[in-house]
């Protein structure tokens, strides 16, 4: 078996990498451990590469169409690693899962029409429905324990007086890395279709399932999901290739997708580049012992922030996440006000992490981590973290 070498610090300065060139407009300050923007500093799984290679070499960069393969090699992931079962018909391209919202939302929705999301939740949602003058309708997740749960009285409340036309469901979560059970999905599921809200799911962590949990696709729960559901994922997350710009959409319900898919071909959102179908069937085809390694080695790096903040730095509660390669960091105990908090790990640690508020005001003393790094810079990270703290 190939033993990939995860611990290998590529250096990623002159590849117009988002993480390094954004520093300074996002944090004033270029000279900082990139800890943020959720893509990982690990090489691509050299079967990607090699496919891409092979491509590259023929000299014509043509218009080209997607095969059959792309698209089987989607429909055969789903199925092995989720039981999620799709068939073509059901399945579309799209620019990225961030556009692939957008685009719902202007399809199935109008200016001034509610979209309920779940903060503290992935910031872009808020973002594109604001930005389509559309009405944010929070919903906000509730805490407990060492987790969250939804807030069905509030959300059927909202649903009762506010009649949103569509909600955006973020499974697994982020940034607190649960994978919601069934029953929750299901009890949702039956919410939204008794008051006609169509459900958006981005499941773009779906793939990194950590610690033996499985992904369980929205659509996949009930005939009620099934019947509101525009699913959205990919593999840029797992494989970390979103410069490829490689996302899938699926829609069951006939009645939804006949229009819509319509709609995206006619304006042509949803034609591929060359470069996204044969990364994507590289990466479907034969990622899977690659992906593997990586959960282990991401699970391990968890460990190391768990153990390290065990024993260094108890004031801070890492909630370990079910999926995916973000920490979501309870730094409360500190008792610093927000802006307080960014300036000890961004000035005082020298470390860019986002700003938990940026997932909404329930982010607030909380910060979230990329741990998708070689254990050495992480390590590097927790004692400059750790030398910060102390000096306060």
């Amino acid at each position: 078996m190939v033993k990939y070498d995860f611990d290998c610090v590529i250096d990623r300065h002159g590849s117009g990498a988002t993480k390094l060139e954004n520093l300074e407009c996002v944090f004033g300050n270029k000279d900082l451990l990139p800890m943020w923007i959720a893509d990982m500093d690990f090489a691509v799984c050299p079967e990607i590469a090699e496919a891409l290679k092979s491509r590259m070499e023929h000299p014509i960069y043509g218009y080209s169409t997607p095969s059959d393969g792309y698209w089987q090699s989607i429909i055969d992931w789903l199925d092995c690693r989720h039981g999620f079962k799709v068939s073509r018909k059901e399945l579309t391209y799209i620019p990225g899962v961030v556009k692939g919202i957008g685009l719902a939302i202007n399809f199935f929705t109008r200016p001034g029409d509610g979209i309920v999301i779940q903060p503290p939740v992935y910031h872009p949602f808020r973002m594109v429905t604001q930005g389509n003058f559309r009405t944010v309708i929070n919903n906000p997740l509730l805490r407990t324990g060492n987790g969250y749960e939804m807030d069905f009285a509030n959300l059927e409340q909202i649903f009762n007086e506010q009649h949103p036309r569509m909600m955006i469901l973020c499974n697994p979560h982020n940034p607190g890395g649960i994978q919601w059970d069934a029953e929750t999905l299901r009890r949702l599921a039956s919410l939204c279709r008794k008051h006609n809200v169509i459900v958006i799911s981005d499941e773009i962590h779906g793939d990194l399932m950590l610690y033996g949990k499985k992904h369980i696709p929205f659509a996949s729960v009930s005939e009620d999901a099934e019947a509101i559901s525009i699913s959205l994922g990919a593999p840029s997350k797992t494989f970390n290739i979103p410069g490829l710009v490689s996302s899938w959409m699926v829609v069951k319900n006939p009645e939804l997708r006949t229009p819509y898919y319509h709609w995206l071909e006619t304006n042509g959102f949803n034609e591929p580049t060359f470069v996204a179908t044969i990364g994507t069937e590289a990466a479907y085809r034969h990622g899977n012992g690659w992906l593997n390694q990586l959960l282990h080695y991401i699970e391990q790096n968890i460990g190391t922030v768990e153990d390290y903040f065990a024993n260094e730095l108890p004031e801070l509660k890492p909630m370990r996440p079910e999926a995916s390669f973000l920490v979501w960091l309870d730094c409360r105990a500190l008792g610093l006000p927000q802006e307080r908090l960014v300036d000890l790990f961004v000035n005082k640690a020298g470390l860019a992490l986002n700003d938990g508020t940026m997932f909404g005001k329930e982010g607030e003393g909380y910060m979230r981590l990329n741990v998708a790094t070689p254990r050495p810079v992480l390590t590097e990270a927790l004692r400059k973290l750790t030398a910060a703290i102390k000096s306060i």
